[in-house]
């Protein structure tokens, strides 16, 4: 048994190779992001000081010149010319995100949402009408679902398509400029055809939004007639994504243009679905598009290892201020204040870094073999899915504005890319859905476990919620469950402490923060559904803040096991012992983040607490050697990072390097 004041720091070992490092963290696509490495050359980098027009021009022309093998086309079947891939598509566009985030977002665009959305929601007619263009790029369309007066609550849609048996086609309107598809990718310059999200009516009757391929631009890139296309203006980033608007004026629709694999409309009008439950069927269709928001949120951790390579690399180089007894000024990595700053947010990365790794392998299981979907597995995959973009997309946004500070005023140059990153990764916490919202849907689904029941917020005020249900899903493990299981089981009684780096203590510690906070919410839910069973809304809103806080504990807690699963699979004895480090990093500054809590609720003891910041600034120390290393194992080409301030400091390293060399 140890004191709860006794610190106890951890060993960290020599040299370590980064592309020990590098083997794990590539993950089962390493083939996929070694051929990106080699094949996406200067051509594709982002172009300092250009306007939006040439951007928007020289992005639409590269679209064209992307690999395409082992690029994010190959996501589609070999009969259309991809690879069936789902996995090795969505590394593709990490590796994007690493070269020019809008050309990973109109890659996205092109292939992750508007064929994507053909591939989940068509029947064979409409794969084998339109992918193949599709694929190569021929046919260049957008993803009309969000629109102005209604972005994330997808089902208020209001935006019509009403089909009439008389002429045996659809008539798509937008009733007013509330129903005006806005933000959308690839529609003000060069989408020809849009996926169209609308509620469908039949006779006066509505049975919920369904999607449709809509022509919206002629051969000779005219607008269709009764189709508006107005550019969205502006941005703050993302120069070379042409956003747009889209409005309709009672455009007619062949009756064939239902993306009808799960709903059909005869020539008569009847309407028919595999799926009777509206709800159920909804949540359906967009379960299958998951893979977008997969996408977003490892994209945006592309960009966070970018924006720390980068920092931490100048960090290394840029010197400050003297101390009193040394010659040269000190170099920023060495200020214990830079540490505090890159460190935690690197060791955090890495822990995203392998939940993506996890997230990505179970989107491949859950709906690349072709067998019939496990719904309860494309439940929790949703879930995680949804937690871990909102918590990607955050730790980016705040990451790289640190980075940007961290490197002064270099940081703020546009040749030194950070300030691209942070314009072009800013609109992330919100596309593909809401950052508060989806965390929302993190929490719905711990708390029922059927969320596909809950097609409104009434949902929230049932009185059927079983806390030993609950109890049993928090413990539902994500990586590495019986290694888990073991370190957990091995964690004596509060009475007994151990280390705070022992790592069962540290999983335990997560998920007995996750589990206390499930359990209280699901207890004041249930007491409101009894005093205010008639206010549904007010039943939920009166402890939004705590649902929130339970789907933040738990992509905390997945985050830790699937860095725990991570050091697992690393062969390399060195490599494996340096991670180990790094999670300590991770695991004991989220806990120092929220100490308060732990405090509160008797997890922490005053002094276990100080400890905790005494062992996270002893691991700051002993990890400062293993900065570059650390960034290194990112395995991103020199040439990616395109930054100025790099380049001339390698220039005159060179230089000095050779004139060292002439004197000897």
């Amino acid at each position: 048994m140890t004191s709860s004041t006794e610190v106890v720091m951890p060993h960290v070992p020599g040299p370590v190779d980064p592309a020990r490092l590098r083997e794990v963290l590539d993950g089962p696509w390493a083939a996929v992001r070694d051929a990106h490495r080699t094949q996406l050359d200067a051509r594709f980098l982002p172009v300092y000081g250009e306007t939006g027009d040439e951007a928007r021009a020289r992005i639409t022309r590269l679209l064209t010149e992307l690999p395409t093998e082992a690029g994010m086309p190959s996501a589609f079947p070999a009969a259309y010319g991809g690879r069936s891939d789902i996995g090795g598509s969505i590394v593709a566009s990490e590796m994007l995100a690493q070269v020019d985030l809008s050309l990973m977002v109109k890659a996205g665009v092109q292939w992750g949402l508007f064929g994507g959305a053909v591939m989940a929601l068509g029947t064979e007619r409409h794969h084998d009408a339109y992918l193949s263009d599709i694929v190569s790029a021929r046919l260049l369309g957008c993803f009309a679902m969000t629109e102005t007066g209604h972005g994330s609550d997808v089902q208020q849609l209001r935006t019509t398509c009403a089909y009439d048996p008389r002429t045996g086609a659809f008539d798509l309107h937008t009733p007013h400029e509330a129903a005006r598809k806005d933000y959308i990718g690839n529609a003000a310059r060069d989408g020809r055809m849009a996926v169209v999200f609308a509620q469908l009516v039949i006779e006066g009757r509505r049975h919920g939004v369904h999607a449709w391929l809509v022509p919206i631009r002629d051969e000779r890139g005219r607008p269709m007639p009764g189709v508006t296309v107005e550019d969205a203006g502006p941005k703050a980033g993302l120069l070379g994504v042409d956003n747009g608007r889209l409005s309709f004026d009672h455009v007619r629709v062949p009756r064939d243009m239902l993306l009808d694999r799960y709903a059909q409309v005869a020539e008569d009008g009847t309407y028919s679905s595999p799926i009777e439950n509206d709800s159920r069927r909804f949540f359906t269709m967009l379960g299958t598009l998951v893979r977008g928001r997969v996408s977003v949120g490892g994209a945006a951790s592309a960009a966070t290892r970018s924006a720390l390579t980068i920092a931490i690399r100048y960090g290394d180089v840029r010197r400050q201020f003297g101390a009193p007894d040394a010659d040269r000024e000190v170099l920023l990595n060495d200020y214990l204040a830079h540490q505090r700053k890159l460190l935690p947010a690197l060791a955090t990365t890495y822990a995203l870094s392998f939940a993506q790794t996890e997230l990505v392998t179970t989107l491949t299981e859950v709906q690349g073999g072709g067998d019939p979907v496990d719904e309860h597995r494309q439940r929790e995959l949703e879930s995680r899915a949804a937690g871990l973009k909102a918590r990607q997309t955050w730790h980016a946004t705040r990451t790289i504005q640190m980075c940007r500070e961290a490197c002064g005023g270099a940081g703020y140059l546009a040749e030194n890319r950070l300030p691209g990153l942070k314009a072009d990764t800013d609109v992330f916490t919100t596309f593909e859905g809401d950052n508060t919202v989806l965390l929302q849907l993190v929490a719905k689904g711990l708390l029922t476990g059927y969320r596909d029941e809950f097609g409104s917020l009434d949902g929230w005020g049932r009185a059927s919620f079983v806390a030993d249900q609950v109890r049993e899903m928090v413990l539902e493990r994500t990586a590495a469950r019986s290694l888990i299981e073991r370190l957990v089981g091995s964690v004596p009684g509060r009475d007994e402490e151990v280390a705070v780096t022992d790592r069962g203590w540290q999983l335990k510690l997560l998920e007995d923060r996750e589990r206390h906070l499930l359990d209280g919410a699901v207890r004041r839910l249930r007491n409101g559904a009894t005093t205010k069973k008639d206010r549904p809304f007010d039943i939920f809103n009166d402890v939004q803040d705590h649902v929130l806080a339970v789907a933040a504990a738990h992509i905390d807690r997945i985050a830790l096991e699937a860095f725990v699963a991570g050091i697992e699979r690393t062969a390399d004895p060195a490599a494996q012992a340096l991670l180990a480090r790094v999670c300590d990093l991770y695991a004991l500054s989220v806990i120092e983040a929220d100490k308060g809590w732990f405090l509160e609720h008797g997890r922490l003891t005053p002094a276990r607490s100080k400890a905790i910041t005494a062992v996270v600034n002893g691991l700051l120390k002993e990890l400062r050697p293993h900065m570059r290393t650390l960034v290194d194992a990112f395995g991103i080409p020199d040439l990616w990072l395109h930054c100025a301030v790099l380049r001339e400091e390698a220039a005159r390293q060179e230089a000095m390097a050779a004139r060292d060399a002439e004197l000897a």
